[in-house]
Parts: C-alpha cells; structure tokens; sequence
C-alpha cells in the first residue's frame, strides 16, 4: 500500500505545504504554506507583465501630449528595464517551482517514511538532521541565488541584446523602443561590409596574438627554467628572484611603463639607438611595429609566469628516469626530448590551454599598452592592434552600440569554450586521469 505517500505528493502539488500538514510536520507545512502565499501574491503582481515584456520589450514610447494646452512629456515603456524586470520574474519563478518540485519530494518521502512504520520527524529533529547531515547543501542556497542574479542573469541579458536592436538608429530608449531582430545583428557583423572587415581583420589578429603570446611566453619559460635548473649553476636562488620580478610587479605599472618607454618621439629606448647610430622605430604608430611591440612586452610580463609552473614540475620528475636514460646512452638534448619535455606537456598541458584563452581575452596587453592604436581608417571603432574584447569595450563604453558588442560577446565565448573543451579533452593529462590520482 502506498496510501501516505501518495496522498502526501498530491496534496503538496495541489499547493504547498498540504503533503507535510498530512504527515504530521505542522510547522514546517506552514512555512511552505507561506512560501506559496507570498510568491502567489508576487506572480500575481508581476508574472503577466513579465510574460508580456519578455515577448512585446514594450508597447508605448515616450511622447509629448497636449494636457489642457501645455505639451507634456509622458513617460513610455523603457524596454530596457522591461527586460531586466521580467528576467528577474522568471528566474523567480524557476527557484519557486525548484522548491515547490523538493516540497513534493519530502512529502513523498515522508509519506514512504510512515508506511514503514517510522514517525514523521518533529521539527525540531528536522533542524537538527539539516545542521547535521545537510549543513552544506543549504548553507550553499544562499551564494547558488547570488549567482543566479548576478552572474547567470547578466550573461543571459547579455546574450538576448544580441537579438535586439537595441543602440541601432531610432531605437534609443528611452525616447524610443526597442525590438527583436532575430539573427540580423549577427548578420550585420558576418555579412555586412562595413562591419564584417573589421570583425575579420580583428578576430584574424586576436588569433594571431593568442597563438604568439601562448607560444613566446610558454617556450620562454620552459627556457628560462632549463637554464636556471641545470646542475653547476651557481647562485640559483638570486637568478630565480631576478627573473620573477616583473611577474611581482604589478601588471599596471609594467605595461604603463613599458608604453613611455616604447614612446616613439621621447621614449628611452629610441634614444639608445640613436646613440649607437640607429634611427628609432615606430613602436606605437606603425600598424606592424605596434603589433610586434605588444608581443615583446606580454613576453616580459608572461615568462615568468610559465617559467614558476615549468620549475615546479621539474622537481617532480624522478631522477631515476634521467639515470637509466644515461646508462641507454642517451645525449642531454635525447633525454629532454622523451623524458624532459613530455613530462612538462603532460602536467601543463591544460594550463597551456588556459593560457591561450586567456590571451584571446587579455584586455590589459592590449589596451594599456596601445590601446588598440594606432587608428586604422578601415575599421568600425577598431584600431590595429585591437582585440575582439578591446573592440567589444569600445563598441560598449565609447560607442554605445549594445547589440553589437552583445554579439561579439556570443563569438567570443563560442570560440573560446569549443577551442578549451576540445582540446582539452584530447590531452594525455585528461585521458589518463586514473594514473594520477
């Protein structure tokens, strides 16, 4: 017989609460009794206009109106708010039927529990099972909503300005409002002239750079840690601390100083070579010398980086494994080649990847360096050295252009995460996990 649980989920569905009052947990059917009230009352208040805002982004504009004689200005619907307002109401809604779904679930539960011949916990004994046995499942409800509202509902904002054509001629809210476009952002940006150039000539760029910067400042440091690790090298700790210094440097003051030094017409470096009888270069306002400059600085600031990570797994590497590779006769660039450099693959491998998404979106080379400069005259708002995320800044906080850099947001994250994951999944780090856990 399954009369209790049964009776126990279909009053818990009919509303909440009802399931545990019949089993007998008064106290705690009454909190989720209220829990339903309020949020009954909320969805009433605010559930149709967030249904209606999410389709509609707003019917009504601002517009002046005649009121005996004298033009006022009436406030229209600004769709902007709309959206953010009914996305609040539907992620609302997802944690309501969340808990309403776990209502269902322990009254079942404790239904089953009764059939066994077990009495319903008081719940007194329910707090105390939580604090004892659910402590971090509940503690962690607090911090899983936060992240809900802040920082899942923004990426999902961010991802709908995609498909609006929200910031586009006539369709500034207030004064105006906004619509759903469909895909006709993205083939503005794909297709469109006068965008699509400048989106390949930066994404071609951004590529170039995340490959360059991953590969300079990955190899440069497994260098560096060679040298600095080889037997009869005197006063290692004073190298490694030398060499760690513009990694402890702040990466604001390397960069800002690097651009004054790097400066075409006053910098010092230009001067050096004016005093050796060489004539200065461009560093910062020729298009191949400003892309060149970036790379040599993110080495600068990135070696060091990799240079700590390759040390670290150098000292893992048992020793015994480099003397059976002597007694085979092996030469010091053979026992590198299959004990050294596979080793070092097979640990920083993944963070190899990461490194090269992270340089996809290494806003601060870029922009503090250059910032994106110099102007290129066939670009949309970008200049030569941008990146897609630099461009994406511009496009936002200079440009106002919402929807655009919405969908650039979109290409970056698809690129990013599909290089990450597929790569990722084909290291020997990922395939042979068992062997080192």
């Amino acid at each position: 017989m399954q009369r209790h649980r049964t009776r126990a989920a279909i009053l818990s569905t009919i509303f909440m609460g009802l399931g545990q009052i019949y089993n007998r947990q008064f106290i705690k059917g009454l909190i989720f009794i209220a829990a339903e009230a309020l949020a009954v009352y909320y969805f009433i208040q605010n559930l149709g206009r967030a249904l209606w805002g999410i389709v509609t982004l707003g019917e009504t504009p601002s517009h002046l109106e005649k009121v005996k004689g004298v033009s006022k200005m009436v406030q229209g619907d600004h769709s902007i708010f709309i959206l953010i307002q009914s996305l609040i109401t539907i992620l609302v809604l997802i944690i309501f039927l969340s808990a309403w779904y776990m209502n269902i679930r322990d009254a079942y539960k404790i239904g089953a529990e009764r059939e066994a011949g077990h009495q319903a916990n008081s719940f007194k004994q329910t707090v105390r099972y939580i604090m004892d046995y659910k402590f971090a499942q509940t503690f962690l409800i607090l911090p899983t909503v936060g992240i809900l509202f802040f920082t899942i509902m923004p990426i999902i904002f961010m991802i709908m300005l995609a498909f609006t054509n929200y910031s586009a001629p006539g369709h500034m809210p207030p004064a105006k409002l906004v619509d759903w476009v469909g895909f006709e952002t993205f083939r503005s940006l794909l297709v469109l002239k006068s965008w699509s150039h400048t989106f390949y000539g930066v994404l071609t760029w951004t590529i170039i750079w995340a490959v360059l910067s991953t590969v300079t400042t990955y190899f440069g440091g497994l260098l560096v840690a060679l040298l600095v690790s080889q037997q009869g090298i005197r006063f290692k700790g004073i190298w490694r601390a030398i060499l760690i210094v513009p990694y402890a440097v702040p990466q604001l003051i390397s960069l800002l100083l690097m651009r004054n030094l790097f400066n075409g017409q006053f910098g010092p470096i230009n001067q050096y070579l004016g005093y050796f009888g060489l004539g200065g270069l461009p560093w910062l306002t020729d298009p191949f010398w400003a892309k060149v400059t970036v790379i040599l600085v993110n080495m600068w600031v990135g070696i060091p980086v990799s240079m700590l990570l390759i040390m670290g797994v150098l000292t893992t590497i048992p020793r015994d494994m480099y003397e059976a590779a002597e007694v085979d006769g092996a030469s010091a660039y053979q026992k590198f080649r299959i004990v050294t450099l596979p080793m070092i693959l097979f640990s920083t491998a993944p963070t190899l990847i990461t490194q090269f998404a992270g340089n996809i979106n290494n806003f601060n080379a870029i922009f503090l360096l250059t910032g994106g400069s110099p102007v290129n005259g066939d670009y949309q708002y970008a200049g030569s050295t941008d990146l897609l995320v630099t461009w994406l800044y511009k496009l936002t906080l200079d440009q106002n252009k919402y929807n655009m850099a919405s969908a650039i947001g979109i290409i970056i994250f698809i690129i990013v995460a599909s290089f990450s994951l597929y790569n990722y999944r084909r290291t020997k780090s990922f395939k042979e996990e068992d062997m080192i856990q």
